[in-house]
């Protein structure tokens, strides 16, 4: 099982592009020697081997193989590439929290209802490089144009990119973890008006409802019921927001069966009444206006 680590950037706000391009090294070419550079240096080998190192680690990246270096860290030459070595670079940053840690580790980054923490692998081989490759290539060229539109193209291919690493890496055994805790998470999302078991959930999953529940404590820090009772709070508060539906409503349409219940866990996780919070935001009602007030 791999042991590299993974990148987590909570999400919003979105890692965004900086500049990108494709390089050729002949043999004896060589990668920068340089530190603390401010920007993550993504790099996609097409062909030939990269040999690179950061602080005290080394990779030789082959053909369909890919590193993010940080930005705080040495980037160094492990040796001269030995053939014609082609491969893409592309310089990021983000304005939110990140992390780097090892595989398999919970970390501190989690996201939530609202927010998405993508999880991107240190390095990785992809199974299907060509599309990789494709999504360079638009990136590349967007990333040359001067128009407004060239802004928003270059942003978003690099997203695309993104979005394929942080969906690739789900295959390998090391971090099963955190993508069943975010499957799990996202079923008992689009199912919490329901009642949703853990027997339930380890069924739809195929694995066994306290490994799902280990898996959820570990990255969430909640076991799967806590997680949807606090799902369905949310969604509650919502209701009270920006509806005048009775209690009793609000309560079945966030999956609580009965009117009793639904205030109770309120109250306790919320510190105040369903009633209470929705007066917090509910408007004045406008006093009447003389005839003489002008229009």
């Amino acid at each position: 099982m791999s042991s590299d680590p993974l990148f987590t950037f909570l999400s919003p706000p979105l890692p965004y592009f900086i500049e990108s391009n494709r390089k050729t090294y002949a043999p004896g070419g060589e990668h920068p020697n340089r530190r603390n550079i401010g920007v993550f240096d993504l790099l996609f080998v097409h062909s030939g081997t990269l040999h690179v190192g950061e602080e005290q680690r080394a990779w030789s990246l082959g053909a369909g193989q890919m590193l993010i270096l940080r930005p705080d860290r040495w980037h160094y030459p492990v040796k001269p590439c030995e053939e014609e070595t082609v491969f893409d670079w592309v310089h990021f940053q983000t304005p939110g929290p990140w992390e780097e840690l090892d595989a398999g580790s919970g970390g501190t980054l989690r996201g939530d209802y609202y927010s998405y923490a993508i999880r991107l692998p240190k390095s990785m081989t992809l199974a299907y490089p060509e599309e990789a490759i494709a999504l360079f290539g638009k990136l590349h060229e967007a990333a040359m144009g001067t128009s407004h539109a060239a802004f928003w193209q270059r942003q978003q291919w690099f997203l695309h990119l993104l979005q394929l690493f942080d969906e690739g890496w789900r295959t390998d055994a090391a971090k099963a973890p955190i993508a069943v805790a975010e499957e799990a998470a996202a079923y008992l999302k689009r199912h919490y008006r329901t009642t949703v078991t853990n027997r339930q959930l380890g069924d739809v999953l195929g694995l066994h409802p306290n490994y799902i529940a280990r898996c959820m404590t570990e990255v969430f820090d909640c076991t799967p019921q806590q997680y949807l009772l606090s799902y369905r709070l949310d969604q509650a508060k919502l209701l009270l927001m920006k509806t005048n539906w009775p209690i009793s409503r609000i309560a079945g349409e966030t999956g609580f069966k009965q009117t009793p219940h639904f205030s109770r866990s309120f109250s306790e996780h919320v510190g105040v009444t369903p009633l209470l919070f929705r007066k917090r935001y509910a408007g004045r009602t406008l006093p009447s206006r003389r005839r003489e007030d002008p229009e």
